[in-house]
Protein backbone atom coordinates (compact mmCIF):
# COMPACT_ATOMS: atom_id res chain seq x y z
CA UNK A 1 0.00 0.00 0.00
CA UNK A 2 1.37 3.32 -1.09
CA UNK A 3 1.32 5.98 2.06
CA UNK A 4 -0.01 8.71 0.67
CA UNK A 5 0.13 11.64 3.33
CA UNK A 6 2.15 14.66 2.07
CA UNK A 7 5.92 15.44 2.52
CA UNK A 8 5.91 17.28 5.90
CA UNK A 9 9.09 16.04 7.60
CA UNK A 10 9.30 14.35 10.70
CA UNK A 11 7.72 17.02 12.77
CA UNK A 12 5.00 14.36 14.59
CA UNK A 13 8.03 12.38 15.90
CA UNK A 14 9.70 14.93 17.12
CA UNK A 15 6.42 16.28 18.47
CA UNK A 16 5.85 13.34 20.43
CA UNK A 17 9.34 12.97 21.56
CA UNK A 18 8.71 16.76 23.06
CA UNK A 19 5.42 15.52 24.84
CA UNK A 20 7.75 13.00 26.99
CA UNK A 21 10.17 15.35 27.72
CA UNK A 22 8.09 17.85 28.99
CA UNK A 23 6.69 15.44 31.76
CA UNK A 24 9.78 16.04 32.96
CA UNK A 25 8.51 19.35 34.20
CA UNK A 26 6.33 18.24 37.83
CA UNK A 27 6.93 20.82 39.68
CA UNK A 28 3.45 20.40 41.42
CA UNK A 29 3.52 17.11 42.02
CA UNK A 30 3.05 16.11 45.61
CA UNK A 31 6.64 13.78 45.48
CA UNK A 32 8.16 16.72 43.93
CA UNK A 33 6.81 18.86 47.13
CA UNK A 34 7.86 16.31 49.71
CA UNK A 35 10.93 15.80 48.14
CA UNK A 36 11.81 19.49 48.42
CA UNK A 37 10.25 19.76 52.41
CA UNK A 38 13.14 17.48 52.96
CA UNK A 39 15.07 20.21 51.85
CA UNK A 40 16.47 17.71 48.95
CA UNK A 41 17.38 18.84 45.15
CA UNK A 42 15.83 17.22 42.51
CA UNK A 43 18.41 14.86 40.76
CA UNK A 44 17.97 16.88 37.54
CA UNK A 45 19.14 20.11 40.01
CA UNK A 46 22.12 17.86 41.27
CA UNK A 47 23.41 16.82 37.87
CA UNK A 48 23.20 20.50 36.66
CA UNK A 49 24.90 21.68 39.78
CA UNK A 50 27.70 19.35 39.78
CA UNK A 51 28.68 19.59 35.73
CA UNK A 52 30.02 22.94 33.94
CA UNK A 53 27.34 24.72 33.25
CA UNK A 54 25.45 24.07 30.19
CA UNK A 55 27.83 20.74 29.41
CA UNK A 56 24.86 18.33 30.70
CA UNK A 57 23.76 16.07 27.33
CA UNK A 58 20.83 13.54 28.48
CA UNK A 59 20.85 9.92 27.48
CA UNK A 60 17.30 8.30 27.30
CA UNK A 61 15.12 11.63 27.86
CA UNK A 62 12.16 9.96 26.12
CA UNK A 63 12.21 7.01 28.49
CA UNK A 64 9.37 6.09 31.01
CA UNK A 65 5.83 4.94 31.00
CA UNK A 66 3.41 6.15 28.55
CA UNK A 67 -0.51 5.60 29.28
CA UNK A 68 -2.13 5.16 25.80
CA UNK A 69 -5.98 5.42 25.63
CA UNK A 70 -7.95 4.64 22.45
CA UNK A 71 -3.94 5.02 21.03
CA UNK A 72 -3.67 8.19 22.22
CA UNK A 73 -0.85 9.37 25.18
CA UNK A 74 -2.52 10.60 27.89
CA UNK A 75 -0.16 10.40 30.67
CA UNK A 76 3.44 10.14 30.79
CA UNK A 77 5.62 9.01 34.03
CA UNK A 78 9.64 9.78 33.29
CA UNK A 79 12.10 7.28 33.62
CA UNK A 80 12.93 6.65 37.53
CA UNK A 81 16.56 6.98 36.39
CA UNK A 82 18.12 10.23 34.98
CA UNK A 83 21.75 9.80 33.22
CA UNK A 84 23.84 11.58 30.23
CA UNK A 85 27.38 12.73 29.49
CA UNK A 86 28.44 16.14 30.79
CA UNK A 87 32.13 17.74 31.63
CA UNK A 88 33.92 18.44 34.75
CA UNK A 89 36.70 20.96 34.78
CA UNK A 90 36.25 20.24 31.24
CA UNK A 91 37.19 16.53 30.71
CA UNK A 92 34.05 14.68 30.24
CA UNK A 93 32.42 12.28 32.53
CA UNK A 94 29.07 10.15 32.68
CA UNK A 95 26.94 11.01 35.47
CA UNK A 96 23.61 9.23 36.41
CA UNK A 97 21.07 9.17 39.28
CA UNK A 98 17.90 7.81 40.66
CA UNK A 99 14.42 10.34 40.53
CA UNK A 100 13.49 10.05 44.04
CA UNK A 101 9.90 11.92 43.04
CA UNK A 102 9.16 9.25 40.30
CA UNK A 103 7.38 6.04 40.74
CA UNK A 104 8.65 5.02 36.95
CA UNK A 105 10.97 2.22 36.35
CA UNK A 106 14.75 2.29 37.51
CA UNK A 107 15.55 -0.75 37.20
CA UNK A 108 16.03 -3.40 34.55
CA UNK A 109 13.42 -3.39 31.60
CA UNK A 110 12.56 0.19 31.07
CA UNK A 111 10.27 -0.19 27.87
CA UNK A 112 11.52 -3.78 26.99
CA UNK A 113 15.18 -2.28 26.79
CA UNK A 114 17.96 -2.10 29.23
CA UNK A 115 18.04 0.52 32.25
CA UNK A 116 19.53 3.75 31.73
CA UNK A 117 21.60 3.37 34.78
CA UNK A 118 23.44 0.05 33.14
CA UNK A 119 23.63 1.94 30.09
CA UNK A 120 25.38 4.61 32.17
CA UNK A 121 28.11 1.76 33.78
CA UNK A 122 28.68 0.38 30.28
CA UNK A 123 29.27 3.44 28.29
CA UNK A 124 31.58 4.92 31.04
CA UNK A 125 33.94 1.34 30.59
CA UNK A 126 33.77 1.13 26.81
CA UNK A 127 34.21 5.40 26.49
CA UNK A 128 37.13 4.99 29.53
CA UNK A 129 34.91 7.88 31.63
CA UNK A 130 34.73 8.44 34.89
CA UNK A 131 31.35 7.28 36.22
CA UNK A 132 29.55 9.67 38.89
CA UNK A 133 26.56 8.07 40.52
CA UNK A 134 24.17 10.07 42.65
CA UNK A 135 22.39 7.70 44.90
CA UNK A 136 18.96 7.95 46.09
CA UNK A 137 17.09 5.21 45.94
CA UNK A 138 15.02 2.02 47.84
CA UNK A 139 16.46 -1.63 46.99
CA UNK A 140 13.93 -4.28 46.63
CA UNK A 141 9.93 -3.61 46.66
CA UNK A 142 7.76 -6.47 48.17
CA UNK A 143 4.54 -5.02 46.19
CA UNK A 144 6.60 -6.67 43.17
CA UNK A 145 6.27 -9.98 44.85
CA UNK A 146 2.46 -9.83 44.53
CA UNK A 147 2.47 -8.36 41.15
CA UNK A 148 4.31 -11.32 39.85
CA UNK A 149 2.40 -13.57 41.39
CA UNK A 150 5.44 -15.17 42.63
CA UNK A 151 9.28 -14.84 44.09
CA UNK A 152 12.47 -15.12 42.79
CA UNK A 153 16.34 -16.31 42.97
CA UNK A 154 18.25 -13.06 43.56
CA UNK A 155 20.74 -12.65 41.36
CA UNK A 156 23.07 -9.93 40.44
CA UNK A 157 24.11 -10.37 36.95
CA UNK A 158 25.51 -7.02 37.07
CA UNK A 159 28.43 -7.54 39.70
CA UNK A 160 30.56 -8.70 37.03
CA UNK A 161 30.45 -5.56 35.17
CA UNK A 162 30.84 -3.33 38.46
CA UNK A 163 34.03 -5.30 39.18
CA UNK A 164 35.11 -4.59 35.84
CA UNK A 165 34.01 -1.04 35.74
CA UNK A 166 36.24 -0.31 39.21
CA UNK A 167 39.01 -1.99 37.03
CA UNK A 168 38.65 0.68 34.00
CA UNK A 169 37.59 4.36 35.23
CA UNK A 170 37.23 6.18 38.64
CA UNK A 171 33.91 5.44 40.32
CA UNK A 172 31.82 7.90 42.74
CA UNK A 173 29.16 6.91 45.12
CA UNK A 174 27.34 9.63 46.21
CA UNK A 175 24.43 8.59 48.90
CA UNK A 176 21.90 11.37 48.45
CA UNK A 177 19.30 10.05 50.26
CA UNK A 178 18.11 6.93 52.63
CA UNK A 179 19.29 4.23 50.43
CA UNK A 180 18.78 0.39 51.01
CA UNK A 181 19.64 -3.34 49.26
CA UNK A 182 21.03 -2.90 46.19
CA UNK A 183 21.26 0.60 45.77
CA UNK A 184 23.58 0.56 49.13
CA UNK A 185 25.89 -2.07 47.54
CA UNK A 186 26.71 -0.16 44.40
CA UNK A 187 27.33 3.30 46.40
CA UNK A 188 30.09 1.54 48.13
CA UNK A 189 31.19 -0.46 44.86
CA UNK A 190 33.16 2.53 44.23
CA UNK A 191 36.28 4.19 44.39
CA UNK A 192 34.96 6.82 46.67
CA UNK A 193 32.33 7.01 48.54
CA UNK A 194 30.77 10.22 50.26
CA UNK A 195 27.09 11.06 52.31
CA UNK A 196 25.65 13.83 53.49
CA UNK A 197 25.22 14.95 57.00
CA UNK A 198 21.90 14.61 58.46
CA UNK A 199 20.32 13.71 54.91
CA UNK A 200 21.79 10.27 54.03
CA UNK A 201 21.41 6.67 55.84
CA UNK A 202 22.79 3.14 53.88
CA UNK A 203 21.83 -0.08 55.17
CA UNK A 204 21.43 -3.43 53.74
CA UNK A 205 17.87 -3.12 55.34
CA UNK A 206 16.07 -0.15 56.93
CA UNK A 207 14.56 -0.28 60.21
CA UNK A 208 11.18 -2.24 59.31
CA UNK A 209 13.19 -5.13 58.58
CA UNK A 210 15.36 -4.67 61.14
CA UNK A 211 12.70 -4.96 63.66
CA UNK A 212 10.74 -7.52 62.29
CA UNK A 213 14.09 -9.56 62.29
CA UNK A 214 15.74 -8.85 65.47
CA UNK A 215 12.86 -7.05 67.48
CA UNK A 216 14.93 -3.78 67.76
CA UNK A 217 13.18 -0.56 66.73
CA UNK A 218 16.08 1.69 65.69
CA UNK A 219 16.13 5.37 63.73
CA UNK A 220 17.66 5.61 60.22
CA UNK A 221 20.06 7.93 61.91
CA UNK A 222 21.52 5.45 64.20
CA UNK A 223 21.08 2.55 62.20
CA UNK A 224 22.69 4.32 58.88
CA UNK A 225 23.62 7.69 59.53
CA UNK A 226 27.23 9.43 58.71
CA UNK A 227 28.12 8.95 62.70
CA UNK A 228 28.07 4.98 61.62
CA UNK A 229 29.05 4.59 58.84
CA UNK A 230 31.46 8.44 58.25
CA UNK A 231 32.80 8.06 61.82
CA UNK A 232 32.86 3.93 62.69
CA UNK A 233 32.60 1.75 59.73
CA UNK A 234 34.62 3.52 56.93
CA UNK A 235 31.45 2.23 54.99
CA UNK A 236 31.65 6.02 53.35
CA UNK A 237 34.82 7.73 52.77
CA UNK A 238 34.08 11.31 53.19
CA UNK A 239 31.27 13.78 54.40
CA UNK A 240 29.52 16.74 53.05
CA UNK A 241 27.54 19.44 55.09
CA UNK A 242 24.81 19.91 52.18
CA UNK A 243 24.32 18.59 48.81
CA UNK A 244 26.34 21.38 47.18
CA UNK A 245 29.05 20.82 49.32
CA UNK A 246 28.49 16.94 48.19
CA UNK A 247 29.19 17.86 44.89
CA UNK A 248 32.35 20.14 45.08
CA UNK A 249 33.83 17.33 46.92
CA UNK A 250 32.87 15.12 43.97
CA UNK A 251 34.54 17.86 41.17
CA UNK A 252 37.74 17.74 43.40
CA UNK A 253 38.22 13.97 44.51
CA UNK A 254 37.66 13.70 40.24
CA UNK A 255 40.35 16.36 39.55
CA UNK A 256 42.98 14.19 40.70
CA UNK A 257 42.20 11.82 39.03
CA UNK A 258 42.82 10.14 35.17
CA UNK A 259 39.47 9.80 33.02
CA UNK A 260 41.08 6.36 33.18
CA UNK A 261 43.98 3.49 33.93
CA UNK A 262 44.85 3.90 30.15
CA UNK A 263 46.36 8.01 31.43
CA UNK A 264 48.37 9.16 33.16
CA UNK A 265 46.93 11.95 35.55
CA UNK A 266 46.78 15.13 35.11
CA UNK A 267 48.90 17.96 36.04
CA UNK A 268 47.28 21.17 36.78
CA UNK A 269 49.15 24.69 37.17
CA UNK A 270 49.36 25.81 40.72
CA UNK A 271 51.57 28.99 40.41
CA UNK A 272 53.04 27.14 43.52
CA UNK A 273 57.36 27.65 43.22
CA UNK A 274 59.03 23.80 43.46
CA UNK A 275 61.69 25.45 45.39
CA UNK A 276 59.71 27.04 48.17
CA UNK A 277 61.15 26.46 51.37
CA UNK A 278 59.39 26.88 54.86
CA UNK A 279 61.20 27.66 57.60
CA UNK A 280 58.49 26.19 59.94
CA UNK A 281 59.48 22.67 59.01
CA UNK A 282 62.77 22.96 60.89
CA UNK A 283 60.72 22.86 63.99
CA UNK A 284 57.76 21.21 63.63
CA UNK A 285 58.69 18.06 65.01
CA UNK A 286 58.94 18.96 68.84
CA UNK A 287 62.13 17.80 70.58
CA UNK A 288 60.82 16.06 73.29
CA UNK A 289 58.81 13.05 71.89
CA UNK A 290 56.21 12.60 73.43
CA UNK A 291 54.49 15.61 72.31
CA UNK A 292 52.88 15.45 69.29
CA UNK A 293 52.31 17.99 66.03
CA UNK A 294 49.64 19.02 63.69
CA UNK A 295 50.83 16.59 61.01
CA UNK A 296 48.08 18.41 58.38
CA UNK A 297 49.76 21.45 58.71
CA UNK A 298 53.34 19.78 57.97
CA UNK A 299 52.19 18.46 54.67
CA UNK A 300 50.52 21.69 53.94
CA UNK A 301 53.94 23.15 54.27
CA UNK A 302 54.98 20.42 51.71
CA UNK A 303 52.71 20.20 48.99
CA UNK A 304 51.11 22.78 46.55
CA UNK A 305 49.40 25.57 48.21
CA UNK A 306 45.57 24.51 49.07
CA UNK A 307 45.95 21.10 46.97
CA UNK A 308 45.49 18.68 49.86
CA UNK A 309 42.47 16.44 50.17
CA UNK A 310 41.75 14.30 53.05
CA UNK A 311 40.11 10.94 51.86
CA UNK A 312 38.36 9.18 54.99
CA UNK A 313 39.39 11.68 57.41
CA UNK A 314 36.92 10.08 60.28
CA UNK A 315 38.18 6.66 59.69
CA UNK A 316 41.54 4.72 60.88
CA UNK A 317 42.23 8.29 62.21
CA UNK A 318 45.85 7.23 63.31
CA UNK A 319 46.52 7.39 59.38
CA UNK A 320 46.13 10.27 57.39
CA UNK A 321 45.14 9.30 53.69
CA UNK A 322 44.48 12.39 50.99
CA UNK A 323 45.31 13.39 47.35
CA UNK A 324 47.38 16.69 47.08
CA UNK A 325 49.94 18.30 44.31
CA UNK A 326 53.73 18.79 43.92
CA UNK A 327 54.14 21.25 40.92
CA UNK A 328 51.00 20.31 39.83
CA UNK A 329 51.63 16.78 39.60
CA UNK A 330 49.39 14.51 41.15
CA UNK A 331 49.93 12.54 44.12
CA UNK A 332 48.44 10.05 47.42
CA UNK A 333 49.88 10.95 50.30
CA UNK A 334 50.03 9.23 53.32
CA UNK A 335 51.23 10.42 56.70
CA UNK A 336 50.95 8.91 60.56
CA UNK A 337 48.99 11.36 63.19
CA UNK A 338 50.27 11.14 66.44
CA UNK A 339 47.46 12.30 67.89
CA UNK A 340 45.52 9.45 67.75
CA UNK A 341 46.80 6.47 69.43
CA UNK A 342 50.77 7.55 68.64
CA UNK A 343 50.10 7.03 64.66
CA UNK A 344 50.02 3.35 65.31
CA UNK A 345 49.03 0.93 62.22
CA UNK A 346 45.26 -0.53 63.96
CA UNK A 347 42.91 -2.79 61.99
CA UNK A 348 40.93 0.25 60.42
CA UNK A 349 44.04 2.39 59.45
CA UNK A 350 45.64 -0.81 58.14
CA UNK A 351 42.13 -1.28 56.03
CA UNK A 352 42.16 2.58 54.93
CA UNK A 353 45.60 1.87 53.88
CA UNK A 354 45.22 -0.92 51.99
CA UNK A 355 42.41 0.84 49.91
CA UNK A 356 44.34 3.62 49.50
CA UNK A 357 47.39 1.99 48.08
CA UNK A 358 45.66 0.06 45.40
CA UNK A 359 43.48 3.35 44.23
CA UNK A 360 47.10 5.14 43.79
CA UNK A 361 48.37 2.00 42.30
CA UNK A 362 45.31 1.58 40.04
CA UNK A 363 45.37 5.57 38.76
CA UNK A 364 48.90 5.79 38.92
CA UNK A 365 49.45 8.61 41.33
CA UNK A 366 52.87 7.91 43.13
CA UNK A 367 52.76 7.65 46.61
CA UNK A 368 54.92 9.99 49.26
CA UNK A 369 54.79 8.67 52.71
CA UNK A 370 55.65 11.05 55.60
CA UNK A 371 56.33 7.91 58.37
CA UNK A 372 55.61 8.67 62.33
CA UNK A 373 55.07 5.01 63.02
CA UNK A 374 55.23 3.30 66.08
CA UNK A 375 54.85 -0.13 65.14
CA UNK A 376 51.18 -1.99 64.75
CA UNK A 377 48.91 -0.97 67.57
CA UNK A 378 49.20 -3.34 70.60
CA UNK A 379 46.73 -4.30 74.12
CA UNK A 380 43.03 -6.83 73.49
CA UNK A 381 40.78 -4.34 71.37
CA UNK A 382 43.93 -4.47 68.82
CA UNK A 383 44.42 -8.30 69.19
CA UNK A 384 40.62 -8.72 68.85
CA UNK A 385 40.13 -6.80 65.79
CA UNK A 386 42.69 -9.02 63.92
CA UNK A 387 45.55 -6.11 63.75
CA UNK A 388 48.08 -8.44 62.86
CA UNK A 389 45.96 -9.97 59.87
CA UNK A 390 44.51 -6.71 58.33
CA UNK A 391 47.76 -4.75 58.96
CA UNK A 392 49.98 -7.79 56.92
CA UNK A 393 47.45 -7.42 54.28
CA UNK A 394 48.44 -3.99 53.97
CA UNK A 395 51.88 -4.43 53.85
CA UNK A 396 50.78 -6.56 50.91
CA UNK A 397 49.17 -4.04 48.79
CA UNK A 398 52.51 -1.68 49.22
CA UNK A 399 54.58 -4.86 47.56
CA UNK A 400 51.96 -5.53 45.25
CA UNK A 401 52.18 -1.94 43.88
CA UNK A 402 54.00 -0.37 40.91
CA UNK A 403 53.71 3.26 41.16
CA UNK A 404 56.77 5.38 42.04
CA UNK A 405 57.56 5.63 46.24
CA UNK A 406 58.96 8.74 48.31
CA UNK A 407 59.26 8.13 51.48
CA UNK A 408 60.44 11.16 54.44
CA UNK A 409 61.18 9.77 57.75
CA UNK A 410 60.10 12.35 59.80
CA UNK A 411 59.90 10.72 63.95
CA UNK A 412 59.82 7.10 64.55
CA UNK A 413 59.92 3.94 62.26
CA UNK A 414 59.59 0.99 64.22
CA UNK A 415 58.56 -2.90 64.12
CA UNK A 416 57.01 -4.90 61.36
CA UNK A 417 54.30 -1.36 60.16
CA UNK A 418 57.39 0.86 60.13
CA UNK A 419 59.11 -1.41 57.63
CA UNK A 420 55.82 -1.06 55.31
CA UNK A 421 57.31 2.33 54.73
CA UNK A 422 57.87 1.38 50.83
CA UNK A 423 57.31 -1.01 48.07
CA UNK A 424 60.65 -2.50 47.53
CA UNK A 425 62.51 -2.45 44.44
CA UNK A 426 61.50 -0.30 41.06
CA UNK A 427 61.47 3.88 41.85
CA UNK A 428 61.79 4.36 45.32
CA UNK A 429 63.76 6.62 47.26
CA UNK A 430 64.04 7.27 51.15
CA UNK A 431 64.97 10.26 53.57
CA UNK A 432 64.90 11.23 57.02
CA UNK A 433 64.94 14.24 58.92
CA UNK A 434 67.35 14.94 61.69
CA UNK A 435 64.48 14.06 63.73
CA UNK A 436 64.61 10.59 62.67
CA UNK A 437 64.21 7.22 64.74
CA UNK A 438 63.96 3.74 64.17
CA UNK A 439 64.66 -0.05 65.29
CA UNK A 440 62.89 -3.43 65.50
CA UNK A 441 61.54 -2.21 68.72
CA UNK A 442 61.09 0.82 70.62
CA UNK A 443 63.86 1.36 73.27
CA UNK A 444 61.25 1.61 76.18
CA UNK A 445 59.56 -1.19 75.80
CA UNK A 446 62.37 -3.35 74.48
CA UNK A 447 64.37 -2.60 77.17
CA UNK A 448 61.57 -4.54 79.67
CA UNK A 449 61.34 -7.08 77.31
CA UNK A 450 65.34 -8.31 76.53
CA UNK A 451 66.69 -7.52 80.14
CA UNK A 452 63.49 -8.46 82.50
CA UNK A 453 65.68 -10.44 84.40
CA UNK A 454 68.70 -8.22 84.50
CA UNK A 455 66.17 -5.77 85.82
CA UNK A 456 64.13 -7.62 88.54
CA UNK A 457 67.68 -8.85 89.87
CA UNK A 458 68.98 -5.35 89.97
CA UNK A 459 68.82 -3.70 93.43
CA UNK A 460 67.34 -0.54 92.24
CA UNK A 461 64.79 -2.08 89.36
CA UNK A 462 63.95 1.42 88.30
CA UNK A 463 67.38 2.60 88.22
CA UNK A 464 68.79 0.12 86.21
CA UNK A 465 65.87 0.23 83.43
CA UNK A 466 66.97 3.93 83.08
CA UNK A 467 70.54 3.28 83.34
CA UNK A 468 69.71 0.73 80.25
CA UNK A 469 67.19 2.85 78.81
CA UNK A 470 70.06 5.68 78.34
CA UNK A 471 72.48 4.15 76.64
CA UNK A 472 71.01 2.59 73.68
CA UNK A 473 68.94 5.75 73.43
CA UNK A 474 72.27 7.23 72.71
CA UNK A 475 72.67 4.91 69.51
CA UNK A 476 69.00 5.98 68.10
CA UNK A 477 70.56 9.18 66.52
CA UNK A 478 70.05 8.77 62.90
CA UNK A 479 73.52 10.13 62.13
CA UNK A 480 74.89 6.27 63.22
CA UNK A 481 72.24 4.75 60.49
CA UNK A 482 73.37 7.33 57.93
CA UNK A 483 77.06 6.33 58.44
CA UNK A 484 76.32 3.03 57.37
CA UNK A 485 74.51 3.86 54.45
CA UNK A 486 71.37 2.17 55.87
CA UNK A 487 69.71 5.43 55.01
CA UNK A 488 70.62 7.27 51.63
CA UNK A 489 70.35 10.73 53.19
CA UNK A 490 69.52 12.75 55.74
CA UNK A 491 67.76 16.38 54.39
CA UNK A 492 66.98 19.77 56.02
CA UNK A 493 63.20 19.43 56.55
CA UNK A 494 63.11 23.30 54.61
CA UNK A 495 64.42 21.13 51.52
CA UNK A 496 61.56 18.15 51.22
CA UNK A 497 59.57 20.34 49.06
CA UNK A 498 62.41 20.36 46.10
CA UNK A 499 63.11 16.94 46.57
CA UNK A 500 59.80 15.79 46.28
CA UNK A 501 59.20 17.74 43.05
CA UNK A 502 62.44 16.70 41.49
CA UNK A 503 61.62 13.19 42.10
CA UNK A 504 57.86 13.48 41.09
CA UNK A 505 59.69 14.67 37.85
CA UNK A 506 61.63 11.68 37.39
CA UNK A 507 58.36 9.30 37.88
CA UNK A 508 56.40 11.03 35.16
CA UNK A 509 58.62 8.74 32.69
CA UNK A 510 57.86 5.72 34.46
CA UNK A 511 54.09 6.46 34.99
CA UNK A 512 53.98 6.56 31.25
CA UNK A 513 55.04 3.31 30.83
CA UNK A 514 52.56 1.94 33.49
CA UNK A 515 49.10 3.28 31.98
CA UNK A 516 46.16 -0.04 30.89
CA UNK A 517 45.03 -2.42 32.93
CA UNK A 518 46.74 -5.30 34.47
CA UNK A 519 45.34 -8.87 35.77
CA UNK A 520 44.08 -8.89 39.08
CA UNK A 521 43.41 -4.59 38.95
CA UNK A 522 40.79 -3.37 40.50
CA UNK A 523 39.83 -2.36 44.19
CA UNK A 524 37.86 -4.12 46.28
CA UNK A 525 34.88 -2.06 48.21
Amino acid sequence: MVDTRPETGWDDILQALDERRLARDREADESVQRHRAQGKLLVRERIERLLDPGSFEEIGSAAGTPVYEEGKLVAFRPSGYLMGLGRIDGRRVVVGGEDFTSRGTPGRGEGGGMSRSAFAERMAMDWRLPLVRLIDAFGANIRAVEGMGRTYVPRIPGIVMLKELMATVPVVGAVMGSIAGLPAAVAVASHWSIMIKGQSHIFPAGPPVVKRALGIDIHKEDLGGYQVHAMKSGVIDNLAENEDDCLQQIRRFLSYLPSSVWQAPPRLPTGDDPNRREEALSSIIPRNRSRVYDVRRMLRLVVDKDSLFELAPFYGRSLLTSFARLDGYPVGVLANDPRHIGGSLDAAASEKLTRFVDLCDLFHLPIVNFVDQPGFMVGRAAEEAGTIRKGTRALFAIQESRVPWLTIIVRKCYGVAGAGFTRYGGLEMLYAWPSAEWGSIPIEGGVDAAYRRDIASSPDPEARRRELEQRLVEMRSPIGAAEAFNVPEIIDPRDTRRRVCEFLEIAQELIRTQTGRKQGDGIRP
